[in-house]
């Protein structure tokens, strides 16, 4: 069965002031619905159909470049409308926000760890919260479409938190100053879920 572009779980404008309509609109419409397209013909009548995009990743060829880059497009922006929520921000709490003290001190060098992978992230890319079995968390960026369930990224573990920092994904509203757009993205994030994926990849 071919991937679907997922439906978002709020609307288009539900995320301003932090994240403008127009720019949602048309990520999801055109930037990650093209992913998802090119993705099914990458794959089509090849052995790859019929498996979860975990599973292609996780298994991926990675001189592959078509499903590399359009089934990282469509894992990657799957995720991140997951993680983000009109009823965001804050701070986690739990086992999770127990994880992140013990990875980095507190909630505070987490924040700025991220940051630091989103903002210095070179060109296109991701930023990242992954889990590792047994809970321990880390942060690692990728570039371009990659992510860390693809093989020899360098980050490893199950992403459950990700930041697009694609300027397609902030240049209508922020221009070139990302920074503002990465501090604007801790008022959206949808701790509740990542909570929930952090349980499940433990």
């Amino acid at each position: 069965m071919a991937f679907e572009l997922p439906k978002l779980p709020y609307a288009y404008d539900a995320l301003e002031p932090s994240i403008d309509a127009r720019t949602m609109e048309i990520h999801h419409t055109k930037h990650h619905n093209g992913y998802t397209t090119k993705l099914n013909a990458a794959i089509e009548g090849t052995d790859l159909a019929g498996k979860s995009i975990e599973a292609i990743l996780e298994n991926l060829d990675m001189s592959h470049s078509a499903v590399r880059n359009n089934g990282g497009g469509f894992f990657n922006h799957s995720l991140f409308w997951e993680v983000m929520s009109p009823d965001g921000g804050g701070k986690p709490s739990g086992e999770l926000a127990s994880a992140i003290d013990n990875a980095f001190g507190s909630f505070e060098s987490f924040k700025d760890k991220f940051s630091s992978a989103a903002g210095g992230q070179f060109g296109s890319g991701w930023a990242w919260l992954c889990v590792h079995k047994g809970g321990k968390v880390e942060v690692c960026s990728t570039p371009n479409q990659d992510n860390p369930l693809m093989p020899s990224t360098g980050c490893g573990g199950t992403p459950i938190l990700g930041l697009d920092v694609w300027e397609h994904a902030y240049y209508l509203n922020y221009q070139n100053k990302r920074p503002e757009y990465v501090e604007a993205f801790f008022n959206v994030i949808n701790w509740d879920k990542v909570a929930e994926l952090y349980a499940e990849g433990k």
